[in-house]
């Protein structure tokens, strides 16, 4: 399968009218558009990550989601709760945005079309960066002990590690 991740910035004035437009694109494409909030992400492996283990639980029918995007939404947010899972999800107004893009061949064409559909790309914004740090660990769960145990440098893999987790979870 092939991941194909772009990022940067959308103002959404409308949340149905923009998951259509995504729609619209994945089934133009035969793959599955996903958008996740970026502030909620702790950089690209995790979403990499996210998506390897939800595209496993599909291909071993152990998924709990009945498709690949909202699957792949359930490991971004290292649960198995939906709701939580929205969390990660767009809203209306300003979002810095990662739409994840994965099928058998994701053709350029498909990328460029969710280009199009943001005011300016920014792969940086997927990045771990401080400013992320007190709504991952909040997300996430992470404890004060945790972080003097580890250093908060860790925090990207105290991450990934609730993604792993999810498994353990079913």
């Amino acid at each position: 399968m092939n991941i194909v991740i772009v990022s940067g910035l959308v103002k959404i004035t409308d949340n149905n009218i923009f998951i259509k437009q995504l729609s619209d694109i994945a089934r133009c494409y035969n793959i599955t558009v996903q958008a996740l909030n970026a502030d909620l992400l702790s950089g690209v492996r995790h979403i990499q990550f996210a998506v390897e283990k939800a595209i496993r639980s599909f291909e071993s029918g152990k998924n709990t989601a009945n498709n690949l995007g909202m699957e792949i939404m359930l490991y971004a947010s290292g649960s198995r709760q939906i709701e939580k899972a929205l969390d990660l999800g767009v809203k209306n107004g300003e979002n810095r945005v990662a739409i994840v893009l994965v099928g058998e061949n994701v053709p350029d064409e498909a990328a460029f079309d969710i280009m199009t559909l943001l005011n300016s790309e920014d792969a940086s914004i997927v990045d771990y960066s401080d400013r992320k740090k007190e709504d991952l660990l909040k997300l996430f769960n992470i404890t004060a002990a945790e972080l003097e145990a580890v250093g908060e440098d860790k925090i990207p893999e105290l991450v990934l590690e609730r993604v792993a987790l999810v498994d353990v979870m079913k």
